[in-house]
Formats: structure tokens, C-alpha cells, sequence
């Protein structure tokens, strides 16, 4: 009786000091926050738009200076040993001239669906063969890349040990080999690694790079529940798995902040803006944004920029007129 009693004080006191954190970090807001966005150009195009069009809009229109790009493997090795370098070389070369600062995506999981961009001769591959040829992509655009002043920071791998996409069982020590290979290649530049914000505990990604990084969705669409609002998730959810991880909240990026609608078949060009809205509107954005600069990480990167370039195309201008004058930095 005495060691339950003794349990229910010291899970109180833990819930006291919880609730008082929760309510004293809410409450304060990061001031100089860094606003960057991810642009993937081959969704640009999905969307029929102009991707070289949209980049410059991003950069030249809207102002932004920390760009996070994927360098999908099926668009840089569409077939064993032939390199496609065009598009991100151009997009490199736009962003030096600008002293824009560029996360580079690589590995078997990059930004977007189906998440896992892996080309067809690769898929068919099997065991070591697979790892062997998802290596030898990884060293290809490290080697291509690591000189070019636009770039910051690679990410090795998103959300790696998330079970969401077409993907094939990624390891731990598959996560370790690459981040090493891409430091034997460029010392230069460190490391990221990302993880999911509300599903996922952060056990095998928080310190596992030089960097971290954590997706933050608001409003999704689920399969079982329908729409699923994580509005009752608070802020310092974030900074508490930070530090039970044993890491510290400056080194970790908010590297997807939800700016985008999520809909239940992933495509704007068949939902209605009434339905867009359930998930995305300006309101919505702007409660994002407050909600992010609560959480105490450095910098946040929106998700969304073809999505704005789309609407802006079909003359809906109030969120993209937004994101031109928000403070980025």
C-alpha cells in the first residue's frame, strides 16, 4: 500500500511539473525564427505548372533563403549509371546567385509521395545488390553537389522508420552506413535526419545525425477517422522528446510544417477549394505558424510552395499574397 501511494505522489509531482512546463513554454515564442520552404520541381510539374517559374517565385517573389530541395533517385539515376543533373543543377546554380542556403534530400526516402522514389531497375534488385546501387547514388550526388556554395546541409533519408509509402525495410545500421558514407565524401557539410512529430518517439532518429529534423501536420486526413485535428497536442510535446533524447531543441528544424492541404487522394487538381479548406485556409496557416514559433526550434520549413504557386495561377491570392509578406527571417 505504502510503495502505491508512494507511486501515485511521485506521478503527480511529474504531472505538476509536466502541466507547468507545457503552460510556461506555450507561452513564449520564438522571435527570430528562420522561415524556409521545401520545393520539389517534379510536383510542380504534376500540378502543370511552369517548376522553373515557380523556384524563381519562391526566391525572387516570395523571398525565401533556405530552400530544402529532394534529389530523387529516379530522376538523377533513371537507369543503372546514367546521371540526370540538369534540373538540380539549375536550381544550384539559381540559388548561388541569390545566396540562397539549400537542404539537399537524398537516400531510398525523399520528400513527397509515394515517399520512396526508387527507380524501376533498382526495385527489382534484391539484398545487397539493392543497398550496394542506393549507396553508389548517394556518393554520385554527394561528389556532384559538395562544392556548390548554395549548399547548407544534406538530409540523409525522411522519416527513414516510418511505415508510410511504398518502401523497403530501411535499418538502422543501413541509416548509419549512409550518413557515414556522405561524411567520408564532404566533411563540409553536416547532416540531418528526419523524423514524423506526432508518430514517432525519435528513439533511432534524434541523434543519429549532426542535425534532426521533425515533420509538424495539424489537420491530416485518416483513413479511419477521417479528418484527425492534432490541436490538443501542445507545443512543448516537441522540446520534451528533444530532451529525452538526450539532445539539444536548437540543433533540431521543424523541416515540414504543414502550409498545404491534406487530402484523402493527395490531389488538388480533383478537390473542390471547399474541400482544400477543411485542412488548409488562411486562418489555419497563420495558427500554424504560432503554433511552430511556441515549439523553440531555430528555423521552420513550410510545406506547400506549389500548392500556393497553383492557387495564385487560379487567381486565389490570399494565401500566397500572405507568404510574399510574412517575415521570413
Amino acid at each position: 500500500m505504502y510503495l502505491f501511494r508512494k507511486i501515485i505522489i511521485i506521478l503527480s509531482i511529474l504531472l505538476v511539473v509536466l502541466s507547468i512546463c507545457t503552460i510556461y513554454y506555450s507561452s513564449i515564442k520564438t522571435s527570430n525564427m528562420i522561415y524556409g520552404v521545401t520545393f520539389n520541381w517534379e510536383f510542380a510539374q504534376f500540378l502543370g505548372l511552369d517548376n522553373r517559374k515557380v523556384f524563381l517565385t519562391i526566391v525572387d517573389d516570395w523571398k525565401f533563403k533556405h530552400v530544402r530541395i529532394p534529389a530523387q533517385w529516379v530522376t538523377v539515376e533513371p537507369t543503372p549509371g546514367n546521371y540526370h543533373w540538369a534540373e538540380l543543377d539549375w536550381i544550384m546554380n539559381e540559388a548561388e546567385k541569390r545566396n540562397v542556403k539549400i537542404i539537399l534530400a537524398i537516400g531510398q526516402k525523399t520528400p513527397r509521395w509515394p515517399e520512396c522514389h526508387t527507380p524501376d531497375w533498382a526495385q527489382k534488385l534484391t539484398g545487397e545488390e539493392y543497398v550496394t546501387a542506393l549507396n553508389n547514388y548517394v556518393s554520385q550526388v554527394v561528389k556532384h553537389f559538395e562544392k556548390k556554395s548554395a549548399l547548407e546541409i544534406w538530409q540523409v533519408e525522411n522519416e527513414p522508420f516510418l511505415s508510410f509509402g511504398g518502401c523497403r525495410t530501411f535499418t538502422d545500421e543501413m541509416l548509419k552506413n549512409e550518413i557515414n558514407l556522405v561524411k567520408k565524401i564532404d566533411a563540409n557539410h553536416p547532416t540531418l535526419v528526419s523524423d514524423s512529430g506526432e508518430l514517432s518517439t525519435w528513439f533511432r532518429t534524434a541523434r543519429a545525425a549532426d542535425l534532426f529534423g521533425t515533420t509538424m501536420y495539424r489537420v491530416v486526413w485518416n483513413k479511419y477517422f477521417g479528418y484527425w485535428n492534432y490541436d490538443w497536442l501542445p507545443p512543448f510535446h516537441y522540446r520534451l522528446k528533444m530532451w529525452l533524447n538526450g539532445s539539444n531543441i536548437n540543433r533540431a528544424f521543424i523541416l515540414e510544417l504543414q502550409a498545404e492541404p491534406w487530402l484523402e487522394h493527395n490531389n488538388f487538381l480533383t478537390a473542390d477549394m471547399a474541400e482544400q479548406n477543411k485542412t488548409m485556409s488562411l486562418d489555419r496557416l497563420k495558427k500554424n505558424l504560432d503554433y511552430a514559433e511556441r515549439v523553440g526550434m531555430p528555423r521552420a520549413y513550410l510545406w506547400g510552395a506549389e500548392w500556393w504557386y497553383w492557387l495564385r495561377e487560379k487567381r486565389e491570392t490570399e494565401i500566397p499574397d500572405f507568404i510574399k509578406n510574412m517575415k521570413k527571417n
